[in-house]
């Protein structure tokens, strides 16, 4: 029987070390260049700064030139070194064949070029040794990470991660950068969900990661830009447009099984504090007057807004309405550090109550000043609604307290 080329790569050059602890796999496609003294300098970084058993793991890519006859001679020159061939391109693709077959707890990557200082490697990897965390990311946008690197790029990444935030609700700082680890647990569960096989392969698994409820560990970098780099921005920010319209459309859709994911890898919330125990009130006062403060500016300027053409009670109503839902969710996140779904219609339905008794204080006092005056001036009726506004909002904390704080889990 023949035995192909693939498979004569993964059985001859991976070597058999199951007491490894972390995997590094360096995807590759063309690299015949660098791969050299890339697996060199990486090799002599672990043997002597990595205080844990180790492999290093070359994935080739489809690679068309000497790349994987070179990444044969690492292997057999070097221990803990292995080879990973496939036939068809792509780095998600290539780090998922490797990460999949993996026996190491802990999994990484990185680029060829070495951008990233490997002095961050260890930094990168212990908390997901520990437990701590499950994902680790360098990150190039923390205000201590040391970049050089030309404008354009400077301006690509940024907007890409602020894209990230606007569409997909993206609480990580930098998903491009090539320096990237995970706990071999937590990728079994996530790798099956992932589909891009290229660029936004890092994208989605960090977006899926967050919502699985995951903890991501960021470490800032001194990255240093490959002016030799070959990666084609137009065609990398059109794939990546395109992967974060279909994981929009999935998570908006319901087509990923999120709910199963935080059940399985998410971590229980924290114990809740003694009941009938104020904890926080100062800050938890001051943070609700914030919101409240907000809250007012914008419903005087709905009402303002929209007094001329409802009249002064329709107006009144629209206005407190709009802003009391984005009042309940302002304090839910802010006030009291609730997030997520957990109890969020109840404590809408508190936030509910509370304007339906603004409601009535505010109407009433409007109905009040219109029965004592003909037609009260608009600075009297503002003035009528800031006091009845004051009211309704001690209320308010007072609800969303005992709803928020003692009773949440």
């Amino acid at each position: 029987m023949t035995r192909s080329r693939e498979a004569y790569a993964v059985t001859r050059a991976v070597p058999a070390t199951p007491t490894a602890v972390l995997e590094v796999v360096v995807p590759v496609h063309n690299e015949e260049v660098d791969l050299g003294p890339c697996v060199r300098r990486l090799h002599a970084h672990l043997s002597a700064h990595f205080p844990y058993p180790f492999r290093i793991t070359i994935a080739d890519n489809a690679s068309t030139d000497a790349t994987l006859a070179l990444a044969e001679a690492l292997a057999a020159e070097l221990p803990s070194v292995g080879v990973r061939h496939l036939d068809a391109k792509g780095r998600g693709r290539a780090l998922r064949a490797a990460w999949s077959e993996s026996s190491a707890p802990v999994l990484a990557y990185m680029d060829v070029d070495l951008s990233t200082d490997l002095a961050a490697l260890l930094p990168l990897v212990a908390p997901l040794i520990s437990g701590h965390s499950d994902l680790a990311i360098g990150t190039r946008l923390a205000r201590t990470a040391r970049v050089v690197r030309g404008a354009k790029r400077e301006v690509i990444s940024r907007a890409y991660n602020l894209l990230l935030r606007g569409t997909l609700a993206a609480r990580f700082s930098d998903a491009q950068c090539g320096f990237k680890a995970i706990r071999a647990d937590v990728a079994a569960s996530l790798l099956p969900l992932v589909q891009d096989t290229g660029w936004f392969f890092d994208t989605e698994l960090l977006v899926l990661a967050q919502r699985a409820g995951l903890r991501i560990h960021e470490v800032p970098v001194d990255w240093v830009d490959d002016p030799d780099s070959r990666v084609d921005v137009l065609a990398t920010a059109y794939a990546d447009l395109r992967g974060i319209g279909r994981l929009g459309r999935a998570l908006l859709t319901g087509a990923l099984p999120l709910a199963e994911l935080r059940e399985q890898l998410g971590r229980a919330p924290l114990a809740a504090p003694p009941a009938r125990v104020p904890v926080g009130l100062p800050r938890q006062l001051a943070r609700f007057a914030a919101v409240g403060v907000a809250s007012t500016v914008a419903y005087l300027l709905l009402f303002v807004a929209s007094r001329g053409v409802l009249g002064a009670q329709p107006a009144n109503l629209l206005a407190l309405l709009l802003t009391a839902v984005a009042n309940t969710a302002a304090n839910r996140r802010l006030t009291f550090g609730i997030t997520g779904r957990r109890h969020a219609g109840w404590h809408h339905l508190q936030g509910l109550l509370a304007f339906g008794l603004g409601l009535a204080l505010t109407s009433g006092a409007l109905a009040a000043l219109h029965a004592a005056t003909a037609a009260p001036g608009r600075p009297l009726e503002l003035a009528v609604l800031v006091a009845a506004n004051l009211v309704a909002t001690v209320l308010r904390f007072v609800l969303l307290r005992l709803g928020m704080h003692h009773r949440r889990t």
